[in-house]
């Protein structure tokens, strides 16, 4: 049995399509594990989510940023933008299954590989949460999308304040500062105070803030973090690091899809890793 992480698909079937025919993938075999951001920009949101929806618990998908954009859409709370290709979607025959399928979806996951422990989010974790209190709080807002809440949720998800966690935080300004950390988080200060406006690469961080992952003392430090959201990333931008697994390498915007296999090893690094990439052609210029 093989567990793959996948990045970013926003829209591009057919990209995934041949990622898991270069795979080989098997549902019946195999687990994929899709970092979020499954819709939007690309050309068949609708055939993303028939696939993965059609692979029952083999496939494992978080929600991101462009996910609960939809949601949102199709909750009346926005309208679409410009760049949105979702129309197909929420025209769609089977729009309800679709959509009530994604709703279901979490926005964090483990997983044990061999001695080390995999934890999974669309975006990026705050320097003072823990692998624990991240799953906590991420249950948090999966449990209100599930509910008769989930159309007021939407009117108030977005906005950027406020900037960082307390655990005195309650209400709406909790569920949007776990939903900002969750899928739209790439700087923040040794403090956790967040900040949306910069999308560069990592040596692009505005004065006083790092990539969240370089904070020092994080404390999600002890597992290894799989993530997507940040395509001037790469893969490759981390160079040999395996605390944490960078994944959206700019499908839609050229760029490719791409998957690693991750198994157990018993040598000196915690996890095997294999890469695999399909080349996929530009939908768009390269935005958020």
């Amino acid at each position: 049995m093989a567990m793959y992480l996948i990045g970013d698909i926003q829209g591009c079937d057919g990209a995934l399509a041949q990622l898991l025919d270069t795979l080989a993938f098997s549902p019946s075999r195999d687990t994929v594990y899709v970092l979020g951001d499954l819709v939007n920009r690309g050309p068949d949101s609708a055939g993303v989510l028939r696939r993965l929806m059609g692979y029952g618990t083999s496939a494992r998908c978080l929600l991101g940023n462009h996910d609960l954009h939809l949601l949102a859409v199709a909750h009346g709370a926005r309208k679409t933008g410009r760049r949105d290709t979702l129309d197909a979607l929420l025209a769609a025959a089977d729009r309800h299954d679709l959509l009530h399928w994604l709703q279901q979806q979490p926005l964090a996951l483990h997983e044990s590989v061999g001695d080390t422990t995999l934890l999974m989010v669309h975006a990026g974790i705050l320097p003072s949460w823990t692998a624990a209190q991240t799953l906590a709080l991420a249950g948090e807002v999966q449990t209100v999308l599930r509910s008769d809440a989930a159309p007021a949720f939407f009117q108030a998800m977005y906005g950027n304040a406020p900037t960082a966690w307390s655990d005195q935080l309650a209400g709406v300004d909790r569920l949007r500062v776990i939903v900002n950390a969750l899928t739209r988080l790439r700087f923040c200060t040794p403090a956790g105070d967040m900040e949306f406006a910069h999308s560069g690469g990592a040596s692009d961080a505005p004065v006083g803030y790092l990539p969240w992952f370089d904070i020092q003392g994080r404390r999600t430090a002890d597992c290894t973090v799989a993530f997507g959201h940040w395509s001037t990333l790469g893969p490759q931008g981390l160079g040999a690091r395996q605390d944490v697994l960078a994944l959206d390498t700019g499908c839609v915007w050229g760029g490719c899809l791409s998957a690693l296999r991750v198994a157990p090893c018993n040598g000196a690094a915690p996890l095997a890793t294999e890469l695999v990439q399909v080349h996929c052609p530009q939908v768009q210029a390269p935005g958020d």
